[in-house]
């Protein structure tokens, strides 16, 4: 375990960031809503299947299982709908990435606040660094023609950062005792209880392109599964604001993903905000954060 812990920092970040391209590949056949929800049913049976073989103790009491059902709710639910629903309605990726890019900062935040986690001047000054290097990265991309960037657009975004903050502290808080596979599949019935209703207000026809199909299969196998438990991992073994901070490397992989896949470019100014990125994230998750 020890060395899958000292990994799943950099594998985390990789398979994380391929979740803007499985999106982006399945997006134009189905509303998102309900892509999110065929994507959290169809987890499910995989997880059950490993826990089946894996785990030794599930949660009993409805206050533990509640926990689970809360984390799901912000980390998955809300947070997956609203920047998905987000981007449905035209708001440009480069700037759903910025209002993203909040997130280690109000993590950060809401764990020192409820945490008790100490964050030192370098640590804030390492996430201002890594938040300037994340404007480079995205600036290039950040588009505001169209009517896509609306009040209610950047309101239910700023709602998701908000939700997968509180969640990510929620889960450190309430839930890191509870076994990771047992509590991860907790938590996809708990973002079925947002998803679900929600997606009753839209279209449940599915266009099943080659697209959608390998878009959901990865989506499940390698985002649901794979990174969300590193995620879950990462968050018992270290420091809330620690974690935070690798969702600053999350565009940086993406960016170089989308320059092999996509021949988009890399300019010299984004390379430069990279690196401002990796140096700012290296020095917080070498900094103790607790008392």
């Amino acid at each position: 375990m020890s060395y899958l812990t000292k990994a799943a920092p950099v594998i985390f970040v990789l398979l994380w960031s391929t979740g803007f391209i499985g999106s982006k590949l399945g997006a134009p056949y189905i509303d998102p809503m309900v892509f999110l929800t065929v994507r959290f049913f169809a987890v499910l049976p995989i997880l059950l299947l490993l826990a089946f073989f894996l785990t030794k103790a599930w949660p009993v009491t409805p206050i533990a299982i509640l926990h689970c059902l809360v984390t799901g709710m912000l980390v998955h639910g809300i947070y997956l709908g609203g920047i998905f629903w987000a981007i449905k309605q035209g708001m440009p990726a480069g700037a759903s990435s910025i209002i993203v890019g909040l997130q280690p900062v109000l993590t950060a935040l809401i764990a020192v606040l409820l945490l008790g986690e100490t964050i030192s001047r370098k640590h804030w000054i390492s996430m201002v660094i890594g938040g300037v290097g994340l404007l480079l990265v995205l600036g290039p991309k950040f588009d505001i023609s169209g009517t896509g960037i609306t009040t209610i657009t950047v309101a239910v975004a700023l709602v998701a950062v908000v939700a997968i903050s509180l969640g990510t502290v929620y889960q450190k808080r309430f839930a890191v005792k509870t076994d990771l596979l047992a509590a991860t599949i907790w938590q996809y019935v708990g973002a079925l209880l947002v998803t679900t209703p929600l997606s009753m207000f839209e279209s449940w026809h599915i266009i099943w392109s080659g697209e959608l199909v390998f878009a959901l299969v990865w989506l499940v196998l390698v985002l649901s599964v794979g990174a969300v438990l590193l995620l879950m991992l990462l968050i018992r073994e270290g420091a809330v604001s620690q974690v935070a901070s690798l969702f600053y490397l999350v565009p940086v992989a993406t960016a170089v993903e989308s320059y092999f896949l996509f021949n988009e470019t890399l300019t010299l100014v984004q390379i430069a905000g990279m690196a401002l990125i990796i140096g700012a994230v290296l020095v917080i998750r070498q900094t103790p954060k607790k008392v």
